[in-house]
């Protein structure tokens, strides 16, 4: 066996070596980009995408529910028990529509920043307590509210037609009356 010469830790070439090690290692970093840039795109158009819809789709189903549906089918309940279910799971619903509209206005100002692509405190348990709480609210709405405003509704069609008609309205662009 060849005895090796002692290594020299102020030999000219091991600076070389060594800056070597520190540029693969900022090289591999960086190899890692690509692979969070789709991730990072991806929660911008998220965040850019609730903005919208919060404000433009939910804001406004709880406003029809609200306006539409909840005073029809009070108007339509039998008195006593019925009626005071359906009061009763109106004052629920609504009361979780403010909550809802209050945690989501909480979590806007977090998500702005992210739409935009910029880093942010976004309080992620808060989010997920937003998601939580709708889907509790809409199965709530969707298993119980909804089936007995079918069977209440459903006992006179001009009630069904009049909340038709009603919701239709309101989605009917006015016309311009000096066309």
């Amino acid at each position: 066996m060849i005895a090796q010469p002692p290594v020299d830790a102020d030999a000219p070439l091991n600076n070389f070596s060594n800056c070597h090690a520190g540029i693969v290692k900022r090289l591999t970093a960086l190899d890692e980009l690509p692979a969070l840039l789709e991730p990072a795109a991806r929660a911008r158009q998220i965040a850019e995408e609730s903005l919208e819809f919060f404000r433009e789709a939910i804001f406004e189903h709880h406003l029809e529910e609200e306006r539409e549906l909840f005073p029809a089918v009070i108007a339509s309940a039998q008195p006593g028990a019925e009626l005071e279910r359906v009061k009763a799971m109106a004052k629920r619903l609504t009361d979780e529509h403010r909550a809802i509209e209050a945690l989501w206005k909480q979590l806007e100002k977090g998500l702005k920043p992210v739409a935009k692509g910029q880093s942010t405190r976004l309080d992620v348990s808060e989010l997920h307590r937003l998601v939580t709480e709708y889907k509790a609210h809409a199965t709530f709405e969707e298993t119980e509210f909804l089936p007995l405003s079918e069977e209440i509704l459903g006992r006179n069609s001009n009630h069904m037609a009049a909340l038709g008609m009603s919701l239709h309205m309101r989605h009917v662009p006015p016309v311009n009356a000096y066309i």
